[in-house]
């Protein structure tokens, strides 16, 4: 498979469906002024923080306040065979929101509420526009907390929908182990539950798992439950930096190994980290770094941290720096999210076509420093992130939008990142989604059969193609 161009992705899939005046006459009957076809408002509902180029807006908005809301919009796409693009936060990275075929954005962000507290049984019930930082806020009076963190302030619902992951994976799973149960808008309007609060059930297909990382294209989610976990007696985070990559790649592989319950351990490399340390005014050695944090009692958490220590300094790890109060680790983690605007700011002008791939870990070394290599000799400029406990991380390559070949070489360079993490038995993605911009990778690691499978459900949950068309595969 030779690798593709963003644009040479994007061009047979811009295929718009015309849109109906007398269809955005009933949207504006029906919703009245939370209906917008401000081209502003529509502009602002077609793009996300991928590198694609703009393509037309949807024709409309709809600000969904409840599930009522949400049916009545889909059925009268049904009923005119317009697609339908659910809306969270805009913060995918793989061209999710793009409207490729038209259609309408449903913006669900003022579905906030915190619907129930079960603190008993760990699990709470949202709205899908609820943010993961605003849950926390209104939940930490529990003594509870959400794990799942992708950087972004996303929307539970978006989290749901990419089977979004991030910095805690290692230890409490991704949105594919902590959704229980879902309340689904479908294709034709019917509002549908799926699973239950209880921790397990043998009850039919898995349908929660079928929505969760589907991106949209089966159904707009409404409610969902996730669990919740007890806040860590103590947290303590640590810093080290290593003499390469390579140093702290096998300090991680070695701590997965033998069994620490990390929950958090971030590698930048020392592109990143210079580019932070501007950007956040911070002094942090300009060299490959792991960032680390442990949860546990006291006790644990000091003898996790011991461990780690002992096993980094057998790779030449040092200037191990710790960071106990809540202001210093904030501080901390700050820093690794705010990479990516860092990286940006590094080059004026510049736009980030970011990769996401995930190996199993004995394989992480190899797939790691071989792909730096090859960065390196591109003359690329970029930056290198990972949730390395769990196999996974990211290169962004920093191009000029304005310059073709500069593009030509970040695909070409995601196109070998993700060839190799195939062979070595990973996956195209391990946190973004498939989108617009993986589903060729899609059939090379699922193949066709499966992909026919996918395209076949597809088509038994949505026939006339409405719900994000265009995405996971054409």
């Amino acid at each position: 498979m030779n690798a593709p161009t963003h644009a040479a992705h994007l061009a047979p899939l811009v295929q718009a469906r015309p849109v109906p005046q007398a269809f955005l006459d009933a949207l504006k009957a029906r919703f009245g002024d939370n209906c917008s076809t401000a081209l502003v408002i529509r502009e602002q509902h077609g793009r996300d923080e991928s590198a694609f180029a703009p393509v037309p807006p949807p024709s409309a908005v709809v600000f969904a306040e409840c599930t009522q809301d949400v049916a009545d919009a889909v059925r009268l796409a049904g009923q005119y065979q317009v697609p339908v693009i659910p809306f969270g936060v805009g913060s995918s990275l793989e061209g999710h929101l793009l409207a490729v075929q038209g259609g309408i954005s449903i913006d669900l962000t003022r579905m906030n509420k915190v619907l129930a507290i079960n603190a008993e049984d760990l699990t709470v019930t949202v709205q899908p526009g609820v943010t993961r930082k605003q849950l926390n806020e209104e939940i930490k009076s529990t003594g509870l907390f959400f794990p799942i963190d992708p950087g972004a302030d996303a929307t539970i619902g978006g989290m749901s929908a990419t089977r979004a992951s991030g910095t805690n994976a290692v230890r409490y799973g991704t949105m594919r182990e902590n959704v229980l149960s879902l309340e689904v808008v479908t294709a034709s309007g019917e509002v549908i539950r799926t699973g239950t609060r209880a921790k397990k059930s043998s009850a039919g297909y898995d349908l929660t798992r079928l929505f969760v990382g589907s991106e949209g294209t089966l159904g707009v989610m409404t409610e969902i439950t996730v669990r919740l976990y007890p806040l860590p007696e103590a947290i303590s985070a640590a810093i080290c930096s290593f003499p390469s990559i390579e140093a702290a790649v096998q300090t991680v592989i070695q701590t997965i190994q033998l069994g620490v319950p990390i929950a958090r351990v971030e590698l930048i490399d020392h592109n990143t980290v210079r580019m932070v340390n501007a950007y956040a005014k911070l002094g942090l050695r300009e060299e490959p770094l792991l960032l680390m944090e442990f949860h546990g009692s006291p006790a644990g958490v000091k003898e996790q941290a011991e461990t780690v220590q002992e096993i980094a300094s057998e790779h030449g790890g040092n200037a191990f720096e710790w960071a106990t109060t809540p202001e210093e680790r904030t501080r901390l983690w700050t820093a690794r999210h705010n990479a990516y605007f860092a990286a940006l700011q590094s080059k004026p002008g510049c736009r980030a076509i970011s990769t996401d791939t995930c190996v199993p870990i004995s394989r992480l070394a190899d797939c790691l420093l071989d792909s730096v290599a090859e960065t390196d000799a591109s003359g690329i400029p970029y930056f290198l992130v990972g949730h390395v406990g769990d196999g996974n991380f990211h290169f962004g390559y920093l191009i000029d939008p304005d310059k073709p070949q500069e593009r030509e070489i970040a695909e070409a360079l995601n196109h070998k990142l993700v060839t190799r993490a195939l062979n070595l038995g990973g996956t195209c993605t391990g946190e973004h989604g498939i989108g617009l911009h993986k589903m060729d990778f899609l059939v090379t690691e699922a193949g066709e059969g499966a992909v026919n499978m996918m395209r076949t459900l597809k088509q038994a949950l949505d026939p006339h193609n409405i719900m994000n068309p265009g995405k996971i595969f054409r």
